[in-house]
């Protein structure tokens, strides 16, 4: 299953480096959401350098999702896809 990194998890003055809001394919719903829960993440780098994370919470009511990395993310990593497995 893929996905598609949308944005870094942030307040209104804060930024959460190492988690990450994610847009999986076909799945619409928060229902959909939850049963991803637990499911691990991976982002490759350019560089082919794996980065891993794990999908914590469903994020909104449109079916994103919250990653939490092991390292901060790249900014450039924002618009990129990732695969759930």
């Amino acid at each position: 299953m893929n996905g598609t990194i949308v944005h870094f998890r942030r307040g209104k003055r804060t930024q959460t480096d190492n988690q990450m809001v994610i847009l999986v394919d076909e799945v619409d719903n928060k229902e959909k959401a939850q049963r991803l829960v637990g499911k691990q993440v991976i982002y490759k780098t350019p560089s082919g350098k794996e980065l891993k994370g794990k999908i914590t919470f469903p994020h909104g009511s449109k079916g994103a999702v919250r990653a939490l990395f092991e390292t901060g993310m790249p900014g450039q990593s924002i618009g990129k896809k990732v695969s759930v497995e």
